[in-house]
């Protein structure tokens, strides 16, 4: 994305977008000030020189100066709470779009890269919306207001200051070129060290394990060697840079001052005049080197911006390109039993229990339906679906099986919502998920409890874990969510019971326990449909065989759709076997 595009999308910002026009009136007023201020300076320094009354001139200018400290003071302010806000508010939507591509997308990606980013690189847009852009716009019109007031007095003067004033921005822009590629291989480089910082802290037992550890550390050091010797590049460029700009600045106040004292000493120029155009001329170039080492300040924000710019955009809802029938007319729904040739009709699967039949069968409410479904990843030549129906009605316990890489787990996140089809309809107790929003999405995972296969636990008490997703449940309910998971026992174990504080991941506990944590707080959410992806995965027979008892006696209205592969598990519920890996392959028309 370049810069530019980057720095217009960050003034876009709603909490940003709102301050600017201030700002700018803010900015306006500032350089009004100055210009009325060192206007009074010059005529009360003549006039005490002529011996004049200066009382009214003194007052004027203190009037002038408290005004100018006090409006500097509240643009400071203002600048610094919509800083506050924007960063906080593009931190939210971050999180959101992270959490909406959903597990497949974060697990693409390291865990330490998105930390980073979601913390010091948000951060680091600080600087930039609290120094740079209101220097921006002081810089727009301070130098407007001097060169009008020395046009008036003297326009020779005005005419040296115009033509040296862009001069500055010219020589900023081109060492600002260089600094931006060198604070975006900075900031490339905190990226890969974070995440291998993180992934060190977490797989340090396994190193230590395998005796890799050492190996590591000399991986490690060679990035964070990386990391310092981009960051010293980025900061000998903006000396430079700032050192450029100072020289410019100071040789362009030399070629004005000598003439106005060449001038002044041969009485072509009065005292006040020559006193008005030396303090004035400073003031043209002060705010133009002032926005050249603040945008340096702020580059490793802008820079952090443009990936947080890329993860919404990611999140963004687009029609899948490679999909025919994307505007045509939907298609109607068709039986579920009407399979590719070769899979498995739906009077083929076993059914344990009878279906419901009259007025019940009648009512029976279809949640999920897939329809000729195919999906694909990026990087991956092979559709982890092709051709895949399915239909969930409430009260159905259904089982997918199949070998592994037959497409299981992508089934489950198309109900999820976190991958869309390139081809056929999936629709989601009546919404397509093709045209799905956001919000529409998020009250559809409202009414899921899911399981993921490595679940996620954090620091924090054993009930907080359990109630994750629904923070207001009560603790009957969290407690009848560990019997059902065969939790209570080691609940009862724990020093403090439901209120023990658990490390990161479930430090503490086993991983079998801390399956069946993430399974109580699916059973939790008390969700109408349950997806679960390997639930019993990592425990023994007897916890296996209390948990698929607690999954049988759900509520009649409560939908199950599970992934297995434990013929325990399988014979729980109903299975759907998942067509061969072999078939994976789109039909060439």
């Amino acid at each position: 994305m370049p810069a530019s595009r980057t720095r217009a999308r960050v003034a876009r910002l709603p909490e940003v977008r709102r301050h600017l026009a201030a700002g700018w009136f803010a900015a306006a007023a500032l350089a009004a000030l100055t210009v009325a201020q060192l206007d009074l300076l010059a005529r009360l320094i003549v006039a005490v020189i002529d011996g004049r009354a200066v009382a009214g001139l003194t007052a004027a200018l203190a009037a002038a100066t408290v005004a100018r400290a006090a409006l500097a003071g509240c643009r400071e302010a203002v600048a610094g709470r919509t800083a506050a806000r924007a960063t906080a508010a593009l931190r939210h939507r971050v999180l959101a779009a992270a959490q909406s591509l959903g597990p497949q997308w974060v697990a693409g990606r390291p865990t330490g890269e998105l930390v980073a980013l979601t913390d010091r690189g948000i951060d680091g847009l600080t600087p930039y919306l609290r120094d740079y852009l209101p220097q921006l716009a002081l810089a727009a019109a301070l130098p407007v207001a001097v060169l009008i007031r020395l046009c008036w007095a003297d326009p020779a003067s005005a005419l040296v200051v115009a033509a040296t004033l862009p001069l500055i921005p010219l020589f900023g822009a081109l060492a600002g070129r260089q600094a931006r590629s060198a604070t975006r291989r900075q900031w490339r480089r905190l990226s890969v060290l974070s995440g291998h910082f993180l992934d060190t802290v977490l797989g340090l037992p396994t190193l230590r394990a395998f005796g890799r550890a050492g190996t590591h550390a000399v991986r490690l050091r060679t990035v964070a060697d990386a990391h310092r010797h981009a960051t010293m590049t980025a900061l000998r460029v903006a000396f430079l840079t700032s050192l450029v700009l100072e020289l410019v600045a100071a040789l362009s106040l030399a070629l004005l001052a000598v003439p106005i004292g060449l001038r002044l000493l041969a009485g072509d120029l009065d005292l006040r005049t020559a006193l008005v155009v030396l303090l004035l001329a400073p003031e043209a170039y002060l705010p133009l080197r002032a926005l050249g080492a603040r945008f340096h300040a702020g580059a490793a924000g802008l820079a952090a911006a443009e990936d947080a710019f890329a993860v919404l955009d990611a999140a963004a809802p687009t029609v899948a390109p490679d999909r025919p029938d994307a505007g045509a007319a939907v298609p109607r729904p068709r039986p579920a039993s009407t399979g590719p040739a070769g899979r498995p009709d739906a009077a083929d699967v076993p059914a344990p229990r009878p279906a419901p039949t009259g007025r019940a069968a009648r009512r029976r409410r279809v949640l999920v339906r897939c329809e000729d479904v195919t999906v694909r990843y990026p990087g991956r030549d092979e559709p982890a679906l092709c051709g895949f129906d399915l239909t969930v009605e409430a009260g159905d316990r259904l089982v997918l099986t199949g070998p592994s890489g037959s497409g299981k787990s992508t089934v489950l996140a198309l109900v999820l919502g976190f991958v869309r089809p390139a081809r056929g309809r999936v629709l989601l107790d009546g919404l397509d998920l093709d045209s799905a929003g956001r919000a529409e999405l998020a009250a559809w995972r409202a009414r899921l409890g899911w399981l993921p296969q490595r679940p996620r636990l954090f620091a924090g008490t054993l009930a907080a874990n359990v109630a994750l997703g629904a923070p207001d449940v009560p603790e009957a309910r969290i407690r009848r969510a560990i019997r059902a998971a065969a939790l209570d026992e080691v609940v009862t174990g724990l020093p403090a019971g439901l209120h023990t504080v658990l490390g990161e991941n479930g430090h503490g506990l086993s991983a079998g326990q801390r399956q069946r944590v993430a399974l109580a707080r699916a059973l939790c959410r008390d969700a109408p449909l349950l997806l679960l992806d390997e639930p019993t995965a990592r425990l023994d027979a007897d916890t296996e065989a209390a948990v698929l008892a607690a999954a049988t006696r759900l509520p009649a209205d409560r939908t199950l759709l599970a992934v297995a592969h434990r013929p325990a598990t399988i014979a729980a519920a109903r299975p759907v076997p998942m067509p061969p890996v072999a078939e994976l392959v789109e039909p060439r028309p």
